[in-house]
């Protein structure tokens, strides 16, 4: 009635009640790591899945039409978008020119929906959206590669740590053999699978992070590519519109 449970009897959970105090602290710190670990992989997933949801959104209504405050409007609804940003942080970017420029065409929506490109007449105007669109690149890199640090240092800290706790309790069980003067395998076995439970842990935790780090950069590089091409179309377009009103 009072005794241990079966589950309980011979398991790791077993293992772990009865490590040491510095092993059990080792332990402690592998499950925040995995704790913290786990949420950043659910995070990253949604933004991941978002961002490339919207972007092939954003894309299906930048093929239908060339209308840029047309474009500049739905981006609203898309904010999760890395490809949205870019447009809108070029196309406000070519509105301040066009509005420093004092272009009448520019006083209402509509004469800005006829063609909001063929105001803009130099280089340096050019250089000045292309600088806008680095901006908002780097700027959505960043963002969808936050937190993936974490990710790395846990994968490469994580077997070290538990190796630590390994060693640490391989030294108490050989510290518990000299005290008691035995070496028979009952003495030595249960202090060597306490110890061995940290390198599990750390094992356990490094590698879904490692797993899920390089999945998650692969498709940053991915979007990361569709930001550089859109970004380089975009321009062509823009300076297309000066072309042709030179």
């Amino acid at each position: 009635m009072g005794g241990i449970p079966y589950f309980y009897k011979n398991s790791a959970l077993e293992l772990i009640v009865s490590a040491g105090p510095v092993v059990k602290a080792v332990l402690l710190i592998l499950l925040l790591f995995s704790v913290c670990s786990w949420a950043i992989i659910f995070y990253k997933w949604r933004v991941i899945l978002n961002a490339k949801r919207q972007n092939k959104l954003f894309l299906s209504a930048y093929s239908e039409t060339r209308n840029l405050p047309s474009l500049y409007d739905r981006c609203s609804h898309l904010d999760h978008s890395p490809l949205c940003t870019i447009f809108s942080s070029g196309y406000m970017e070519l509105l301040k020119i066009l509005k420093t420029k004092g272009n009448p065409e520019l006083k209402t929506k509509e004469a800005q929906a006829q063609d909001p490109l063929s105001s803009a007449h130099n280089i340096d105007e050019l250089e000045h959206i292309n600088r806008a669109l680095k901006r908002a690149m780097i700027s959505e890199v960043i963002r969808l590669e936050k937190y993936l640090p974490f990710l790395a240092t846990a994968a490469s800290t994580a077997p070290f740590i538990g190796l630590f706790g390994t060693v640490w309790g391989v030294m108490d069980a050989f510290r518990s053999i000299g005290v008691l003067k035995a070496a028979s395998l009952p003495v030595v076995a249960p202090g060597i699978a306490e110890a061995l439970i940290a390198t599990a842990a750390g094992l356990a935790t490094a590698i879904p992070a490692v797993i899920f780090y390089n999945y998650y950069l692969h498709q940053v590089k991915i979007l990361s590519s569709e930001l550089e091409e859109f970004s380089s179309e975009f321009l062509n377009l823009i300076e297309r519109g000066m072309i042709r009103k030179v």
